[in-house]
């Protein structure tokens, strides 16, 4: 359809599971992606390999999300080589999940610092450029459980509340530029951490969610689409639940 022709997208983490997703929607609807990875480079070539087979331009950058120097070299490359950046998608995140009881200092630090604060990194050095050309739009992976909580992932589930503040306030400090900030909530998706499940807790899973499945990849890489095209120019400071009414 072409809904992201002529943008320019930075989607962090996006080698594998709904970061994957997001870079070959991103590039079958005509945008140009640059996506970082951290570990898996021949993952991120494969992936590379197939966005660039849509007939757009794609770069992998191996870089640490949440390093503020990596951070600002990765913004500046993605000016160095495309021009302009419309589009940021702040995807990398990790779990470390555990009860509150067992749950170590580091596996704290390590949740809230990869998931929260490259967020800020990132929404920081991509502000420049797009305050610039006075246009952008930024989408940050928060999670369903940043907002009803969940049992053995505090850690998460506040990394990812943390999130649905930073956006909502990103949105009103930046609004009169013309560039909008919203959080995506996905539910349960189908991924490489679903697939170690059981076929009776992936049942307990299915049997919560109304929609009665679990969601995919390309579930939330259509609500990428839409709030990184020019169908959402009015829609900012939002949280997008993709979740099969699991948070209803």
């Amino acid at each position: 359809m072409g809904l992201l022709r002529g943008k320019t997208a930075l989607i962090t983490g996006g080698s594998r599971g709904i970061g994957e997703a997001i870079v070959l929607k991103y590039a079958s609807e005509g945008a140009d992606v640059v996506f970082t990875y951290v570990s898996s480079e021949e993952k991120a070539l494969a992936v590379k390999s197939a966005a660039e087979s849509l007939g757009v331009r794609v770069l992998a950058i191996r870089s640490d999300a949440a390093d503020y120097g990596q951070a600002e070299s990765l913004v500046n490359e993605v000016i160095s080589a495309f021009g302009k950046l419309d589009i940021l998608i702040n995807n990398a995140g990790i779990t470390r999940d555990t009860l509150m009881l067992r749950m170590s200092e580091e596996q704290w630090d390590e949740v809230i610092h990869t998931n929260l604060k490259s967020v800020f990194n990132l929404t920081k050095h991509a502000l420049k450029p797009m305050m610039k050309q006075k246009a952008g739009s930024i989408i940050n992976m928060s999670s369903v459980v940043g907002v009803f909580g969940n049992a053995g992932q505090a850690n998460y589930a506040a990394s990812k509340a943390g999130i649905i503040g930073f956006s909502k306030s990103i949105a009103k400090e930046v609004g009169s530029r013309n560039i909008r900030c919203n959080a995506i909530a996905p539910g349960f998706i189908e991924t490489d951490m679903t697939h170690i499940l059981t076929e009776e807790q992936k049942k307990a899973y299915i049997d919560s969610i109304p929609l009665k499945r679990l969601g995919t990849g390309d579930d939330v890489a259509n609500a990428c689409v839409f709030l990184g095209s020019d169908m959402s120019t009015y829609v900012t400071g939002q949280v997008l639940s993709v979740c099969g009414a699991l948070n209803t």
